[in-house]
């Protein structure tokens, strides 16, 4: 079995069903490229199953280790930067901050089988780490603003 997903376009599935989908026994996925929606990806429902276990696994491994003695949240805080590079513009509270969150979303994200809050909250945090890693933009952005600039018109008024 290969371990690089297939592609096809969606009309062969549509055309050609039997033939798509015995591709799946040589990828555990197939990509389906749509030309009026955004690409889907199929699979077997065993391997989709087996893909939550493991993700869930590692989330609870993750977390019980987060929890277990002030030492492990340090070992966290050093591999990090391995997993997400960015990391190193971020000021070292909001590295700190962002661990924990990241830990705590995962076991919430795993409770209800929906990861898309964790997806969320790494682009999230990488767009804070962007902003810490332009000097120009960080001070723009953190510079006090003594002006007001009065209220901001509701967006859905605007004809």
């Amino acid at each position: 079995m290969s371990t690089e997903n297939a592609a096809v376009n969606f009309s062969e599935l549509v055309n050609k069903n039997k033939q798509t989908l015995a591709r799946l026994k040589e990828s555990p996925r197939l990509l389906l490229h749509r030309r009026d929606g955004e690409d889907l990806v199929l699979t077997t429902a065993a391997r989709a199953e087996q893909d939550q276990t493991v993700v869930s696994a590692a989330t609870r491994m993750l977390a019980a280790m987060a929890r277990r003695e002030p030492g492990s949240v340090e070992l966290l805080l050093d591999i990090l930067p391995d997993a997400f590079p960015w990391v190193r513009f971020l000021p070292e509270a909001d590295l700190h901050a962002f661990a924990v969150e990241l830990v705590e979303t995962m076991r919430a994200a795993d409770s209800v089988g929906n990861s898309a809050s964790v997806a969320q909250l790494l682009v999230a945090w990488q767009h804070t780490a962007e902003v810490y890693s332009d000097p120009e933009l960080l001070a723009a952005l953190t510079r006090d603003h003594a002006e007001d600039y009065g209220p901001v018109p509701d967006p859905r008024d605007v004809t």
